[in-house]
């Protein structure tokens, strides 16, 4: 009898070993959205904080980039300066979608690290989150003027991710021209 949780224990160790040395990168989830076109942005405005509250009308006709984030979430916090970074890049519209947070602690957030959202919506319960297929946060997703998601990054951008991921996604997605 003690043997079989044992065995399954070992089971389960090789197969979590055999996938740690397969190379598989955790970025390389698929996304199902990638291609269509992007969920209805119907939230709450973030009281308190001075930009305009995330609708379909704030992305539409521009290339943006949505990151979903919290004051709570640490990779946020650590990809938050490049995230500031891309909100000076004029070919993009970046806006946040708040991820089952409190509006003072997301407020601390930004006044802490700065806002570089040019629209924010609140999602206190995640449906909006859900509807956009999101796995864990933060997560971001570009999306052309016409509202197709062109890309998905699950987890922190780090220079690598921006340089290597996000960089070609917006060439392609303005035919070529960095």
């Amino acid at each position: 009898m003690v043997a079989l949780p044992l065995l399954l224990f070992a089971g389960l160790a090789a197969l979590f070993l055999s996938r740690l040395e397969s190379g598989q990168d955790s970025q390389d989830i698929p996304s199902a959205l990638i291609g269509t076109r992007a969920p209805t942005l119907s939230l709450a405005p973030l009281d308190g904080v001075a930009v305009p509250v995330l609708s379909d009308q704030a992305i539409a006709g521009r290339l943006t980039l949505v990151n979903v984030f919290a004051s709570w979430c640490v990779p946020c916090r650590q990809e938050h300066p490049l995230i500031l970074s891309l909100s000076k890049d004029r070919r993009l519209n970046l806006v946040g979608i708040n991820y089952k947070d409190q509006p003072d602690k997301t407020r601390a957030f930004l006044d802490e690290l700065g806002n570089p959202y040019a629209a924010i919506g609140a999602d206190p319960k995640g449906r909006a989150a859900i509807d956009w297929g999101v796995y864990g946060i933060p997560e971001s997703f570009l999306v052309a003027p016409d509202g197709t998601i062109l890309y998905k990054r699950i987890g922190p951008f780090d220079e690598a991710a921006l340089r290597n991921e996000l960089e070609p996604a917006i060439v392609k997605a303005l035919g070529g021209v960095p």
